[in-house]
């Protein structure tokens, strides 16, 4: 069956530019696992952070937030995020870090607020005494992932689009002008071929007889602690500005802490190591005062990277057809609506929407490896 558009990768990736393309025409959206958003997606402890990616990815995070706290009624009946905040600390050895931090965004409108002393306590009690200097940013929100994820691909459904899962793509070749993929047992021709595989988005490209660009996949290592004291009510996303630690607190008086790892793996399911869980509780026990009583849960996701961590949206310079929207590590999620309607955009040949006027598609161009 012929297409207009295929995307290969039903994660949130993938998803989110299923429902924004599905109205422009056919389209089919091809996923390996036998559920959408199982490695990278479905294992997120997502949150909205303007600061999150570093400064050349603030745009795509800031143009995003509005569609994320107040989605169309057609789309959602609610929105996704829940404002939490997030405290950036740092310690003596962070000083030059955290000030860093704060002049990349001197420029931006993001809202950053200087926090000291006695003042500190207040966002978080229990931090020790070395910690003794932080930014505030106000913002930041936790995401409800799987809402989002599965509101994107019931409107993809809606505009028409199909979702194949347990069909992973085995052959790619170019021929007659479209793109003809061998993929869960049946042969399926389109005009425009999306890779959206996350992990896998260099193995795409070479079943596609390209060289890939590097795009590579790393581990994060999160776990679930129970405490004493139990973390306080209104707990901001705690993050170690020499970017060692984050943690944040979670429903029934738990805490969700990563070592902010990022071990490079190769794409495929992953699992912690009892080494990483070892070094994230003792960070956070260098942090705060607070005693581990337990490890109830523990987990890892991957995200994935292009070499210069950027995302990578747009047609391959040597393949006609072949769209990248790849290398979204760990800001895909919040970053999703803005990225999504910037890649509908490039592949339909139309002009961006004017809520991504501060968004330059230059610097996500996949052409930059060329």
């Amino acid at each position: 069956m012929t297409y207009d558009f295929v995307i290969v990768g039903a994660g949130m990736a993938g998803a989110s530019l299923a429902a924004e393309l599905a109205p422009a025409g056919s389209l089919l959206v091809l996923e390996a696992e036998d559920m959408p958003g199982y490695h990278a997606t479905g294992r997120s402890a997502a949150f909205w952070s303007e600061t999150y990616g570093g400064p050349f990815v603030q745009p795509l995070t800031s143009a995003s937030q509005a569609f994320l706290a107040t989605p169309p009624s057609s789309f959602s009946e609610r929105g996704f995020l829940d404002r939490r905040g997030a405290l950036h600390i740092a310690e003596p050895s962070g000083y030059g870090e955290l000030s860093r931090f704060e002049s990349d965004f001197a420029a931006s409108d993001v809202g950053l607020e200087p926090v000291t002393g006695p003042a500190l306590a207040d966002h978080c009690p229990g931090l020790r005494d070395r910690w003794d200097r932080a930014i505030w940013e106000p913002s930041c929100a936790d995401i409800d992932v799987g809402g989002l994820h599965h509101a994107y691909l019931r409107a993809a459904r809606r505009s028409g689009a199909e979702l194949r899962c347990s069909a992973s793509v085995t052959a790619i070749e170019r021929r007659g002008g479209n793109w003809h993929v061998s993929a869960g047992g049946e042969r399926i021709e389109t005009r425009i071929l999306v890779n959206a595989a996350g992990a896998w988005a260099d193995d795409i490209a070479r079943l596609a007889g390209l060289p890939g660009i590097g795009v590579a996949p790393y581990q994060r290592t999160v776990v679930q602690l129970r405490t004493d004291p139990a973390p306080p009510a209104g707990l901001p996303l705690v993050i170690d500005a020499e970017g060692r630690f984050y943690f944040k607190g979670e429903g029934g008086g738990r805490i969700w802490l990563s070592p902010h790892d990022e071990t490079p793996a190769e794409a495929g399911d992953v699992a912690p190591e009892e080494i990483d869980v070892a070094i994230a509780i003792d960070r956070f026990e260098s942090a705060v005062d607070w005693r581990v009583l337990a490890v109830e849960r523990k987990w890892a996701g991957l995200r994935s990277f292009s070499p210069d961590r950027l995302p990578v949206y747009g047609f391959d310079p040597a393949a006609p057809g072949f769209f990248w929207c790849a290398g979204q590590g760990g800001f895909g999620i919040q970053t999703a609506p803005a990225g999504a309607q910037l890649c509908r955009a490039l592949v339909v040949g139309e002009a961006p929407p004017a809520s991504l006027g501060g968004v330059d598609a230059g610097l996500y161009a996949p052409s930059r490896f060329a």
